[in-house]
């Protein structure tokens, strides 16, 4: 699933995701302060939210996570 993960991931972030990884006590999430494209939504909705809940958590591990090195949420300074 790893390489479907990363490549599910790239795609949603290809089509205009926006979406951040967030994880909090081993448990991964998202966040958003921007809307997704259309395109990104669908794909999330239809290819990425159905999936279960560890396949669903490694896809979101390639995401950008929602804290960069700045320590800032979402890289925002």
């Amino acid at each position: 699933m790893n390489n479907r993960a990363k490549q599910a991931a790239d795609e949603y972030r290809h089509l205009g995701g926006r979406r951040l990884a967030a994880f909090d006590d081993n448990k991964a999430s998202t966040r958003s302060w921007d809307k997704d494209t259309p395109e990104a939504e669908r794909f999330w909705q239809t290819k990425i939210a159905t999936l279960p809940d560890k396949e669903r958590a490694e896809v979101q591990s390639f995401l950008p996570s929602i804290v960069d090195e700045s320590g800032e949420p979402g890289g925002r300074h």
